[in-house]
């Protein structure tokens, strides 16, 4: 299809000329002797008209980038030209991957603008930093999407059309959740690129974390990135609501708790497993993702997932919860080089019992009397008995514990603590459980049993973090403890946690910062977590073979 060309004077104007990218107005001034240059800020007006054909817009976005791509060497134009080839360039793969239920999507195109008509073409996957063009159901341009809980914008200036690749399993009722997927799908960071060669164009997706550079008409050009658009993707919650209602009812959340993979799974990076705390989601790390993505150097080296759980039950179920999907995991993906968790507060706990051995120790201290008799008749599917007696994941390569009450805290005795029981109502199926397995081991309270629930799991007094506390960490960790700026360790306290219950003698590292309990968004905490994640890929025995995991009858 050909399109009327504009009147010759047109591109001859030295004003300003205007064009909507992603929502904003961006001002180019075209200079008297880039009339291509006019010419593709003309194409990127008719590829935004909607009341075209798919394949006419997508012809004004092929040859605005084909245009402008011819004045990167030159000094006057080449902002401008740099501005309308990444947007034709991200607005391509948006229409082209939407249009028509896809169906323009990774086929060869002959696409006809004014007097030129370009073959399209797309790249396939590239073993290092390309993605296969199939591999995302959608794709987001990064300036549409808006981080709203992020401190700051990640990204690297440079050239092609920075976008969000999701990929999600399309919805079916009758289907339980795909494993391990966020509800909005498994989101990445790529950059769109098209390359000539006379009117062959050649489009590919790029991954930023992966590579720096794309050739462009024979010369390496710096890779344009954003890394921080694929967090927007995800909708913020209010945290304080959607944690109480996690810690009063547990059953409304029990089904949609579990691990979740934010990025694509990628057996070259390193996992790292965040674990928040009580009265806490899992969308309290998104800063710190993204801190971390700020970092050069580690960015393409690890890959984000997230343990979200209900913070109502007891401690050990939920330790459970995860060990189960981390299982899960370990056989359907390879591990060569383990992974890290990251635990703030009760997650810290639930961080700990991943990489302990417990042998008895934590079944003797809860059934007491009782622990021999019931130990022999249970079998070993029994949910108490898988809870309390585990081994550590041989996958676990290290650890970082953020203000984690290890031998509990004092607000789980007091007032506030013996509101907070009587309001978590556990589901029915574990209640029976524990009941019909622990008995008259329970504690009583007022003649009446208390079932045990994740504030008495934070108890000083709990059986399982006084057994705990005598059972080594099977992998190197660290702990970053917060004082409230006092400055008086060891007598200090978060707030919460007092220091005496966040000290670890045999932590690798110990950090106290100035802050409160909710330090895990301290520049301090977050460069120190830096810190430890640049020492773990120095390391070099911080991969090695994962050994089989054993089980005890």
């Amino acid at each position: 299809m050909k399109l009327h060309r504009p009147p010759d004077h047109a591109p001859l104007l030295l004003l300003p000329v205007l064009f909507f990218a992603a929502c904003s107005t961006t001002a180019l001034r075209i200079p008297r002797n880039a009339p291509a240059l006019a010419r593709a800020a003309q194409d990127l007006k008719f590829g935004a008209k909607k009341t075209r054909s798919a394949e006419a817009r997508a012809a004004s976005y092929v040859d605005a980038a084909a245009l402008a791509s011819t004045y990167f060497p030159d000094a006057t134009p080449a902002k401008s030209a740099q501005i309308i080839y990444n947007t034709a360039s991200g607005k391509l793969v948006d229409l082209l991957r939407s249009a028509d239920d896809g169906h323009l999507w990774n086929r060869e195109l002959s696409l006809s603008a004014y007097d030129s008509t370009y073959r399209l073409r797309f790249h396939p996957a590239e073993r290092h930093g390309g993605w296969d063009p199939n591999y995302f159901t959608d794709f987001k341009i990064s300036q549409a999407v808006k981080p709203r809980l992020l401190r700051r914008s990640v990204t690297e200036p440079g050239f092609g059309g920075t976008l969000v690749g999701i990929r999600k399993t399309p919805w079916n009722p009758l289907a339980p959740r795909p494993q391990f997927e966020p509800k909005v799908g498994f989101v990445a960071p790529v950059t769109a690129a098209l390359d000539f060669s006379g009117t062959e164009a050649t489009l590919r997706l790029l991954d930023p974390a992966e590579r720096k550079t794309v050739r462009i008409r024979g010369r390496e050009q710096p890779l344009a990135a954003d890394f921080s658009a694929p967090l927007g993707i995800h909708k913020p919650i209010s945290e304080f609501w959607q944690g109480l209602m996690g810690l009063m009812e547990v059953e409304k959340y029990l089904s949609s708790s579990g691990i979740y993979m934010l990025h694509p799974y990628d057996p070259d990076r390193i996992p790292v497993l965040l674990v928040h705390g009580l009265l806490s989601t899992t969308q309290m790390w998104e800063n710190v993702i993204n801190e971390v993505e700020a970092d050069p150097q580690l960015r393409g080296r690890f890959q984000f997932w997230v343990f979200g759980y209900p913070t109502g039950n007891p401690v050990p179920y939920s330790a459970l919860r995860c060990r189960e999907d981390l299982a899960k995991i370990e056989r359907l993906y390879p591990m060569p080089h383990g992974f890290i968790i990251v635990g703030h507060s009760m997650g810290g706990l639930i961080a700990q019992m991943q990489a302990i051995d417990t042998g008895r120790a934590l079944w003797d201290a809860n059934l007491k009397k009782r622990a021999d008799k019931l130990y022999a008749k249970l079998p070993p599917e029994n949910l108490v008995k898988r809870a309390l007696i585990f081994d550590a994941d041989p996958h676990l390569k290290r650890l970082v514990f953020i203000c984690v009450p290890h031998r509990g805290s004092g607000l789980a005795l007091n007032s506030i603590g013996a509101i907070a029981i009587r309001l978590i109502t556990l589901p029915t199926s574990l209640t029976k459980v524990i009941t019909d397995t622990m008995g008259d081991a329970l504690k009583t309270v007022g003649g009446k049993t208390r079932l045990p629930n994740s504030i008495t799991s934070l108890s000083p007094r709990n059986p399982t973090l006084l057994a705990m506390d005598k059972l080594p960490i099977r992998a190197p960790y660290h702990s970053i403890i917060g004082d409230r700026g006092k400055g008086d360790t060891p007598n200090s306290s978060d707030g919460v946690v007092p220091y005496w219950s966040s000290h670890l003698d045999g932590a690798q590292s110990e950090l106290i910062v100035p802050g409160p309990h909710g330090s895990y968004e301290l520049p301090q905490t977050i460069a120190e977590l830096v810190r430890i994640l640049h020492q773990h890929l120095e390391k070099k025995d911080a991969t090695p073979r994962p050994q089989p995991r054993t089980h005890k009858k």
